[in-house]
C-alpha cells in the first residue's frame, strides 16, 4: 500500500506538472503570436506610410522638375518668374503638405518666394541643400534634415534641386519648404495606440519627422546608435530593442525607399503589444490555477485516505504480529513450566501418550524415568521456598544437560517430582542415564542439613516399556515407574532402581 500512496502522489504531481507544462506552452505560443501579429501590423503601417512618403517627395521632385524647366526655357529673367509663380499656384493645390517654393540665384540670394516679396537682402547661401547642390553636380534631389522657416520660424524640412544654365554651370537652387504640421498632421489620423509612433529618417539615420511631435526630438542623429546600424541595414524589416528616447522596450518595422533615401519606421511599446495577451494570460492563469488547486486538493485528499488506510493496515498487521507472538508465548506457557523451564505436565501427558502409540505402533522400547527429591519438604522448612525454588531449578538444569537427544523429553511431574521420557531406549540404557543423574546432582553440591546425606539428593525410578500392550500404556508405564521410585526410596534414597519385569510379560534381549 506505500506503493500506492507513491503511485498516487506521483500521479497528481504529474497531472498537475503536465496542466501547468501545457498551460505555459499555450501562452508562450499565443504570446509569440501576438507580438509577430504587432509585428505585421506595423510593418503593413510602414509599407503604407512609406508610399505617402514617396508621393510627397514625388509630387516635390516634378514641381522642381517644372520650375527647371521654366527657368532654362525663359530669355526674360522677370517673365521666367512670373511663369514660375504661375506654375506654383497651380500646383500647391495638389500637394497639401507644400510650405512654399523659392528661387535662389548662384549667390544665394532669394528671387522667388511663392508666398510673397523676398525681402532684400535675403541669402541662403549657408543653408545645407545650396552648399549640397553648390558642391555636387547632380539631377537628383536632396532632401535635408529639418530647417527652420526663415520667414515664419516653423520647422520643415526641403526639397532642392540644382539650376543650371544653357552651358550647364550653377545657376542657383529650387526649393520646396514641406511643413512638419502638415506631415503630423497626417500622421495624426492613424490609430497607433499611446505608445506608438512614426518617424521618417533618411538613410543614413538623421531624424526628418516624428510623430508624436517634440520638439526636442527635431534633428536627432541615430547614424552612430549600434541599434540602428544593427536592425536597419536591410531594405525592409522587423526588430525588438530598447529606444535611445524613452528607455522603453519596443517593436520597431521599418521600410527604405526604393526612390529616395529615406526610412519609414512605426514602432509600438512592447509592453502595450501585450497588453491584450496579458489580460488573457492572467484570466487563463486564473483558470487553470483554481483547476490545479481543486485537482490537488481531491488528489491531496485520496493520499491522505490513502495513507490512513495503509496506517490502519500496517496497525492491523502489528496487531496480528503481536497476537501472533502473544500466541506463540502462550503456547510455550502452555507446554512449560514457569519455574524450571521445564516442559510441564501437560506436556508431558500428551509426548508420552504420542510415545506410547509410537512403541505400540513400531514394537520399540520407551523408557519412563520418575525423580523425587529427597527430604525436599524438609529443605523447603529448613532453608525457605525461595531457596528451595532455586534448588529446583538447579536441579531441573543438571538434568537437562544429562539429556541432550532430540526425541527426550525432561519435564516437571509435579511438585518436587520431575520426569523423564527416554524413546527406544531399554532398561538398561534407562538406568545408565538415571546414574548419569545421579552423578549431576551430586555435583551440585547443594548443602541439606535436614538431609542424612547432608547434600541435596535425587532418588529415581525406572520402567520400561515393551512391544504391543492391550489397553492404557501410558498409566502402567507411569505406575511401574513409581513402583521403582518408591523402592529405590525404601532402601535409602539417592539411588536409581528399575522395574524388575517389562510390562509386555516377557524378559528384555
Amino acid at each position: 500500500m506505500k506503493r500506492d500512496v507513491g503511485l498516487a502522489k506521483a500521479l497528481l504531481l504529474a497531472v498537475m506538472v503536465s496542466v501547468s507544462t501545457a498551460t505555459a506552452w499555450q501562452l508562450w505560443v499565443v504570446r509569440h503570436q501576438t507580438l509577430a501579429a504587432a509585428d505585421t501590423n506595423n510593418l503593413n503601417l510602414a509599407k503604407a506610410l512609406n508610399i505617402y512618403a514617396e508621393g510627397v517627395f514625388t509630387q516635390s521632385d516634378m514641381l522642381l522638375q517644372g520650375v527647371a524647366d521654366t527657368l532654362v526655357s525663359e530669355d526674360d529673367a522677370h517673365g521666367h518668374l512670373q511663369r514660375v509663380q504661375s506654375l506654383i499656384e497651380h500646383q500647391k493645390r495638389m500637394l497639401d503638405q507644400l510650405d512654399g517654393v523659392a528661387v535662389l540665384d548662384a549667390q544665394g540670394n532669394w528671387l522667388l518666394y511663392s508666398k510673397g516679396q523676398v525681402p532684400p537682402g535675403t541669402n541662403s547661401a549657408q543653408r545645407p541643400y545650396f552648399t549640397h547642390h553648390r558642391d555636387t553636380r547632380s539631377n537628383e534631389i536632396f532632401i535635408s534634415p529639418p530647417l527652420r522657416n526663415p520667414f515664419s520660424g516653423e520647422w520643415g524640412i526641403t526639397v532642392s534641386r540644382r539650376l543650371e544654365d544653357r552651358e550647364g554651370r550653377f545657376a542657383g537652387v529650387a526649393v520646396i519648404g514641406l511643413g512638419l504640421a502638415n506631415f503630423l498632421r497626417a500622421f495624426g489620423t492613424i490609430a497607433l495606440g499611446s505608445s506608438g509612433t512614426i518617424s521618417l529618417t533618411t538613410n543614413a539615420g538623421k531624424m526628418l519627422v516624428l510623430y508624436p511631435y517634440r520638439e526636442q526630438d527635431i534633428g536627432l542623429d541615430f547614424s552612430k546608435s549600434a541599434n540602428f546600424q544593427r536592425h536597419f541595414a536591410g531594405t525592409v524589416g522587423t526588430a525588438s530593442f530598447r529606444s535611445s528616447l524613452d528607455g522603453r522596450q519596443r517593436l520597431y518595422a521599418f521600410r527604405k525607399s526604393d526612390r529616395y533615401p529615406v526610412l519609414t519606421t512605426v514602432t509600438l511599446r512592447h509592453d502595450e503589444a501585450l497588453q491584450a495577451w496579458r489580460q488573457q494570460a492572467l484570466l487563463t492563469v486564473g483558470v487553470v490555477g483554481a483547476l490545479l488547486a481543486a485537482m490537488a486538493a481531491v488528489g491531496w485528499r485520496l493520499i491522505i485516505n490513502i495513507g490512513r488506510r495503509v496506517s490502519a493496515e500496517a496497525s492491523l498487521r502489528a496487531a496480528r504480529e503481536d497476537l501472533l507472538q502473544a500466541n506463540r508465548r502462550l503456547a510455550v506457557l502452555a507446554t512449560q513450566d514457569q519455574l524450571t523451564g521445564l516442559a510441564n505436565r501437560r506436556s508431558f501427558d500428551e509426548v508420552l501418550s504420542q510415545e506410547c502409540r509410537r512403541a505400540v505402533r513400531e514394537g520399540t522400547s520407551l523408557a519412563l524415568l520418575l525423580l523425587d527429591l529427597d527430604y525436599f519438604k524438609r529443605f523447603n522448612d529448613e532453608y525457605g521456598h525461595v531457596a528451595g525454588d532455586q534448588c529446583l531449578r538447579a536441579v531441573a538444569d543438571a538434568l537437562r544437560q544429562c539429556v541432550r537427544r532430540p526425541g527426550d523429553l525432561v519435564a516437571r511431574y509435579g511438585g518436587e517430582e520431575l520426569a523423564v521420557i527416554l524413546p527406544n531406549t531399554e532398561l538398561p540404557g534407562a538406568l545408565a542415564v538415571a546414574d548419569q543423574l545421579l552423578a549431576h546432582v551430586r555435583e551440585l553440591d547443594i548443602p541439606h542439613r535436614a538431609s542424612p546425606h547432608e547434600r541435596v539428593t535425587v532418588s529415581i525410578g525406572a520402567a520400561t516399556l515393551w512391544g504391543t500392550q492391550a489397553s492404557g500404556p501410558e498409566q502402567r508405564l507411569i505406575e511401574a515407574a513409581d513402583s521403582a521410585l518408591y523402592r529405590a526410596k525404601e532402601i535409602g534414597r539417592n539411588r536409581a532402581m528399575g522395574h524388575e519385569e517389562p510390562l509386555d510379560g516377557r524378559a528384555p534381549g
